[in-house]
Formats: C-alpha cells, sequence, structure tokens
C-alpha cells in the first residue's frame, strides 16, 4: 500500500458500511486519507460502527438509485477516488426480490458512472463478482471470457461489470472492475452466508441450514486480501484502466467442506441439514487471478484456515454479547 497516494485523498466508498467497505474504510482512514462513506441505513452492529470507523469519516446517507444525491455527494467533496461497493449483494435475496436488485445493482452503477464522468475522478473501482460469468463449462473464469448471467442477482453484476467497461473504453475513463469469489471476515452479518452461517452454528450450538445440496464448490478469499485487491487497483489504475480482475485464493471446496474446515478451526463439529432448495444457483465457480498477479504484483496472502483463525474471534465476541 502507497501511504502517500491516499494521505489527503478525497475518497467516496459506497456501500462503506457493509462487510467489505467496512474494512477498506478502516485501512484508509488509517492511511490519511479524507473518506466519505456512503450508506443507506445505519446497522449499530455492523463493523462499520462496532469498530468506531464512523468516527473517522464523514457518513452520508443516501441511496445509489437517485442520481442527484450521487452527484451532489461527488461534487460537494470534491471527490478523487470512488470505489463503488455500493449493492444489493444476496443471491437468495435477489431471487424474491429481483426488482430491488436490479435497480440498486444496474442504476446504483450507472449513477455512479455519470457522476464520476461528470465530475472527472481520477480513479474509480467498480464491484463485480465470479457471478457475473454465469454458468460456463469451462474452468476456471479467465477474464476474456463473456458475461452470461441469468438468474437476477447473476444478471445485475453481468451488466455492472460491461457498464463500467463501457464507460471507460468510450470515455476514456479511469474505471476498473474486480471479480471476486465468496469473501470472508470479520463484520459480516449476513447469516444466511456460508461462512457466517457455520461461525454462528459453531458460536450458538445450533444446525445450521444448507439451502443447496452441499456439493458446490467454490472461492472463498479473506478480507484483507480484498481490501489490498481494490487498494492495488485504485493505486494503478493507469495501468488497471478500462480492465477487469480477477482476484482468486487458488483454494476450492465444496459448502460442506468448508463447514467441516471451519468446524475443524473452532474444534468442534458443525451440524448441518442439507435443504437442497437453492435451483438457481451455479455449480462449481472458481477464478484464475493470474492476470493481476502479472500485471500488479497481486497476491492472495491468506489460506484458508489462516482466514478463518482471524475470524472466529470477532464472532465470539458477537455472541457473547
Amino acid at each position: 500500500m502507497k501511504k502517500d497516494y491516499w494521505n489527503g485523498r478525497n475518497v467516496l466508498i459506497t456501500g462503506a458500511n457493509g462487510m467489505v467497505g467496512s474494512h477498506i474504510s478502516k485501512r484508509l482512514v488509517n492511511n490519511g486519507a479524507n473518506v466519505v462513506s456512503l450508506i443507506r441505513s445505519k446497522n449499530p452492529k455492523s463493523y462499520f460502527y462496532e469498530q468506531g470507523i464512523d468516527q473517522k469519516c464523514i457518513v452520508a446517507y443516501g441511496d445509489l438509485k437517485r442520481f442527484d444525491r450521487i452527484l451532489d455527494i461527488v461534487t460537494r467533496y470534491e471527490i478523487n477516488v470512488i470505489l463503488h461497493l455500493g449493492a444489493q449483494p444476496i443471491v437468495g435475496t435477489a431471487f424474491f426480490n429481483p426488482l430491488e436488485t436490479l435497480r440498486s445493482n444496474i442504476d446504483g452503477t450507472i449513477n455512479v458512472l455519470e457522476a464520476s464522468r461528470q465530475a472527472s475522478v481520477q480513479s474509480i473501482v467498480v464491484a463485480s463478482s465470479d457471478k457475473a460469468y454465469g454458468k460456463s463449462d469451462t474452468l476456471p473464469y479467465v477474464e476474456e471470457m463473456p458475461m452470461k448471467g441469468v438468474a437476477p442477482y447473476e444478471v445485475s453484476k453481468s451488466c455492472t461489470d460491461m457498464l463500467s467497461l463501457s464507460y471507460a473504453k468510450t470515455y476514456g475513463m479511469p474505471v476498473a472492475v474486480t471479480r471476486f469469489g465468496n469473501i470472508f471476515g470479520p463484520g459480516d452479518l449476513n447469516f444466511n452466508r456460508i461462512i457466517p452461517g457455520a461461525i454462528k452454528a459453531g458460536c450458538t450450538d445450533s444446525t445450521l441450514d444448507i439451502r443447496s445440496d452441499g456439493k458446490q464448490i467454490r472461492e472463498y478469499l479473506y478480507i484483507e486480501d480484498v481490501v489490498d485487491g481494490y487498494i492495488t487497483l485504485a493505486e494503478n489504475i493507469k495501468k488497471a484502466g478500462g480492465e477487469a480482475f480477477n482476484f482468486s485464493s487458488g483454494e476450492r471446496l465444496s459448502v460442506t467442506d468448508a463447514i467441516k474446515k471451519v468446524g475443524n478451526v473452532m474444534k468442534k463439529e458443525i451440524r448441518m441439514n442439507i435443504l437442497d432448495q437453492a435451483k438457481s444457483e451455479i455449480p462449481v465457480q472458481y477464478l484464475s487471478s493470474s492476470k493481476v498477479e502479472k500485471l500488479l504484483g497481486w497476491k492472495s496472502k491468506f489460506s484458508f484456515e489462516k482466514g478463518i483463525e482471524a475470524t472466529v474471534p470477532w464472532y465470539r465476541k458477537v455472541f457473547s454479547w
């Protein structure tokens, strides 16, 4: 991380009180950035407030779907860098409420990009996802593959991805796109996700309901590696602009194997109830991160077990409140 790059720089982080946004905000304020955190609503139990990050940055309330609000924030605070993480991030929620998901994820991204274009923002990094690739018989995913999302969440991320690169190539804007797999770490309160759900079951001695058949293969990336990824792209936007980048740990686990590994770290067996109800999710997904490794030198530093060891203590504290 180049501290001199961030010292005194005005940075807007959308979705700043989410798990990823919280950790990025914490890293940047500790390195001298003037962080403006865009959030939609306050959750006092979130990592953002629990760690006191809100006390070190400007907290701006707003909805990504309102262009006038986004443009006002970008111009009012003379934003230099935008890390656009704000989205409806839950696959299950997208299935039951596609309208809000599509509007938040697609319209919200258009609003951020257009405000950035009008205000000549110097560096923009947009969060896409491995889900943007859709289902493919060719693995691992590489950046040249087409965006082929089918289910609502996948489609919203395919569109986010393509819109971002469209603005970069059409208007010459400094926009780069991230594509991560499953992210975990302290601060994720979405307990319908596998890792937080498994840790919760271990902490509370309860049974974890598995929506899928438990056989889906995913990659899991620890939050500090993710933060490094966003910062690497933002700092190197002259090289990264107009491009999308996969970020991968290289560790591929089935849902049940990931839960067993969490149990091993916690030194207890986590009981599972396989519901086999998730019919729209992609069975196997994993990424190649050779592009970002070769071009920018980013590499994952945390194994799955090391990341879980660093994550569990925060949840133990949550469930002792």
